[in-house]
Formats: structure tokens, sequence, C-alpha cells
């Protein structure tokens, strides 16, 4: 769907918190529904479904799957049902203003700049460390040399690799006219191919019994085992969907795809095929009578399909299949630190069936890591640019276009050192641990904005609010578990170092230092 250029026809003020009121115009009339429209329509979904398949699927489901049973992918299900909710709810604010909810958030107390600096700040420490691209590296390392890094210089190597996915993220990201539309046709492609090997992977090696014992794990139905490591599980529990900038940025999408009176927002373009399409800072609502109304229903159903069946059910279905893989292949009792799990499974298939599965399971954990690597980079990206064209109004002496090809060549600078920080399993909990706060702070401002802004008509029922406060109490409750466990840790440590110096003290007269 391409911008309409009808003129507002009319300008009302409400309440539109701090920025400026929102101009008016009727809401753009959609596809009428039907299977070939919903097709043609949908998309943003595949975007993120093509973000999200990735670490979590092949890093953090296995590892979390191995270390304590089928029985913890009850969290999934939970994670994936409220990140659902989540971004259907961030979606309703831009259908009717065709703002990104962001945008909106910036219209709350104490004002767009703090608000701004908040996400720009923190979408930064979520996603300006590449864990998906270091993930690329080693898996492409693996693929040509049989086996993981194993020294200072292979890991040099690896880091070389991930350098060079993170290059190629960027040509990517330029080279179409429209980045959505690029996004989205990339996405719709790596989602058949990623979907197709797991199937296949999934009937070839895996027995009837296992899939019923998987299944169960989803509802709760299996024993956990072990401790529960408090780290693996927030970040499990953020990345078995999007998890924290992502899901805020689903908006940003829709508006891009013309959704609802997106469609007179505009689109950013890219900077290399010259397209500085304008994108308005302020959106524009529609006054509440019956045709518009019913034009609000079938975008509406547009939405909630691209959301549930699309993401939601793609979702599950990306980490059923890759822990019902991971499950049967891997033992119990193997020490894993992060990539090895894919690793280990593509051994496995190579030795049972076939020696190419080798190059097939890697080349497809490749495409679910990459995919999910240039999703989080647009995200950063366009999430940063949206946020500054907004807030920061000298951003707009440059097409927002510009703005964005400048922000992704400085992040990928940044990225290309940020790559050699840490391991991939590091890097990747980082990712997970920060999407957590994002997620309660966004769902209570989600609501408050939904509440607010939006005429009565439009606003959300009673049972989604509440969903949006579970929401925002399930991951702040993690938020606030991960944050007493490190400043516990830090007195526990404390503590110790304390008795351990009185005991050299009182033991052996020793100065206490």
């Amino acid at each position: 769907m391409t911008a309409n250029n009808q003129s507002p026809v009319s300008t009302e003020y409400f309440d539109h918190g701090g920025l400026p009121a929102w101009e008016r115009a009727d809401l753009p009339e959609p596809l009428p529904f039907g299977i070939v429209n919903l097709f043609k329509t949908i998309g943003p979904g595949a975007i993120l479904l093509a973000a999200a398949i990735g670490g979590g699927e092949w890093i953090v489901g296995p590892l979390t799957t191995i270390k304590h049973g089928r029985g913890i992918l009850w969290v999934a299900t939970v994670a994936i049902m409220l990140q659902t909710l989540f971004n259907l709810e961030a979606v309703r604010y831009t259908l009717y203003t065709g703002e990104p909810i962001i945008t909106g958030f910036m219209r709350l107390r104490p004002g767009s700049r703090f608000w701004a600096w908040f996400y720009i700040v923190i979408g930064m420490a979520q996603l300006a460390t590449p864990a998906l691209a270091a993930a690329c590296g080693s898996v492409l390392f693996a693929a040509f040399y049989g086996r993981l890094p194993q020294n200072e210089q292979e890991v040099a190597m690896q880091h070389w690799i991930a350098t060079g996915v993170i290059a190629l993220a960027v040509v990517m990201l330029l080279s179409g006219k429209s980045i959505e539309r690029m996004l989205e046709k990339l996405s719709w492609a790596m989602i058949v191919f990623i979907f197709g090997f797991l199937i296949i992977a999934n009937v070839l090696f895996v027995p009837a019994g296992d899939w019923i014992l998987t299944a169960a794990g989803f509802f709760g139905m299996q024993p956990t085992r072990g401790t529960i490591d408090l780290v693996l599980l927030a970040t499990f529990a953020a990345t078995a969907g999007s998890g924290g900038m992502g899901n805020l940025a689903i908006s940003n999408w829709f508006r891009d795809k013309g959704f609802g009176m997106g469609q007179l927002s505009g689109a950013i373009g890219s900077e290399l095929a010259g397209d500085h399409s304008v994108v308005r800072p302020i959106g524009t609502t529609f006054p509440i009578n019956p045709e518009n109304l019913r034009r609000w229903r079938i975008w509406w159903r547009y939405t909630v399909l691209d959301q549930v069946a699309l993401w939601g059910f793609g979702c599950l279905m990306g980490m059923f299949l890759n822990v019902n893989l991971a499950a049967k292949i891997i033992p119990a009792d193997a020490i894993l630190k992060g990539q090895e799990a894919g690793t280990y499974q593509a051994q496995f298939m190579a030795d049972q069936l076939w020696s190419g599965f080798w190059y097939l399971a890697l080349f497809n954990g490749f495409w679910i890591l990459f995919s999910t690597h240039l999703g989080n980079t647009d995200i950063l990206v366009r999430t940063v640019s949206d946020i500054s064209w907004v807030a920061f109004p000298g951003a707009r002496r440059w097409p927002v276009s510009r703005l964005y090809a400048v922000l992704l060549i400085l992040l990928t600078t940044w990225a290309m050192f940020a790559v050699r920080l840490g391991t991939v399993l590091q890097l990747f909990e980082v990712l997970g641990v920060i999407a957590c706060p994002i997620m309660a702070i966004g769902a209570i401002q989600i609501l408050r904005v939904n509440t607010r802004f939006l005429p009565p008509e439009l606003r959300p029922p009673l049972w989604r609010r509440l969903g949006l406060v579970l929401c925002a109490f399930v991951y702040g409750g993690i938020a606030a578990a991960l944050l007493w466990k490190k400043i516990a840790g830090g007195w526990q440590q404390e503590a110790r170092d304390v008795d351990r110096r009185w005991r050299v003290v009182s033991g052996g007269g020793v100065r206490w230092h």
C-alpha cells in the first residue's frame, strides 16, 4: 500500500498531551476483507516474525529446554501471548493517529524530550551490541571449518566474519526503495526457508511421541528439573517472542506499510535509492462516525490476523520446531554454552543420515540468526530515527531517509567494535535482560496512551487492559528479581570478603586491608 496524499479536512483540538494536536481526516478505505486481500495487506508481522525467530529459538530455547526439561516451555506460551496482546495495543494507537507508539509515549509527562532520550538510551543498551551477528560468525566458522573456534586466532577470525555480517546487513537495509517493503519481501523468503527446513528435519529425526511431549510442555504438562537460572529464564521469557524494542517497533512498520491513518504519515525510504519521502512528525486522526468505524473494523481484522495468526502462531511454531529437535537430539547432561546447541544438532543429523545435513542445518541456523540481526538493526535505527524526527526539530533539516542512513552507519561502526566484547551467550543475555523493563514500562504506557488519547469507541476493552497490566507485572517482576539478585549477590560477595579479611586478622595478626 502506498501513502495517501489526501489533505486533512479539518483541525480539531483534543487532549493531545505534550506534543502538538493532530490534524483531522477521514480514515482511508482498506481493501475489502478477503483471502487475496489479506495477503496483500498483512506484512509487518512477517518482518517481526523473521526478527523473532532467532537467538531465542536457536540458542536460548534449546539451552533452557535441555537444562530444565520440556516443562519450562510454558514460559514461552505465556510470553508470546502477552507480547501478542502488547503488539496489538501498540498498533491500536498507530491505526488511529498514524504515529508510532513511542510518539504516543512522548505525549505523556514528563515530556517528549525525557521519553525520547529514555528510549534512545535503553534501545541502544538492548540492541546496539550485536549478539546475533556474533552468533552468525560462529555458525559460518563452524560450517567452513567443521567445528567451533578453539583458540584466540580462530575467535578473531569469527569476529571478522561477524563484522562482514554486520556490513552485509547495512547494504541490504539501504538497497531497496522502501526499507519496510524490502524487509517484508526478504522476511517472507527467510520464513519459508527456515520453517521448511525445520519441518523436514523434525519429520526425519523426531518420533511422534516426542512431538506430543514437547507440545505438552508448552501447556505446563511436563515436569521441570534443576535450579532455575534467573538470567536464562529472563532471556527466554523475552526472546520467546521479540522482546523489548522489537515489540514497540511493530507500530513503526504498520505506519510505513500504510495501515489505517499511517497512509497519511509517510514511510522511511532508502537514501541509496534516492527515496526522500516525507514522514510527518505529527499524525492525523479521524472523526468518529459510522463510515469511519466500519473502516476501522476492517483495518482491525487485518491487524489481528497479522499479529495473531502470522506473528504469534509463527513464534510458537518456530520455538516448537527448534526445541522439539533439540530435546530429541541433545542429551540432558550435555554442557552447552550457546551456539553449541546448533552445531550439536547439525553434527547429529550429518552422522545419522547424510553429511550434507551439517551444511544445511548450519545454513538454516545462519538465516535464523541473520534474519534477527537484520531486523534488530532496523528496529534500533528506525526507532532512533523516528524518535529524533519528532523530538528534535533540528533533525528535520535532513530527509528522514538520510537521517536513517547516517544513524545506521554510526551504530554499525560501534557494532563492529562491540561484537568483540563478549561471548555469544553473554551478548545475547544483555539483549534479553534489558528487554524485561522495556516490556514492563511499555505496557503501562500503552495502557495510558490508549485510554487517554483514543476516543471511547476505540479504546481497548477491560480484558485487554488487564492483559497489559499482567504483562507489566510479569516482566516487571522478572526485572525486579534480576535487580535483587544483582544487589543481593553484591552484598553476599561483600560479606564473604569481610569475613575473609576478618579471618586473616583474627587468625594471624595480619593487618586488615
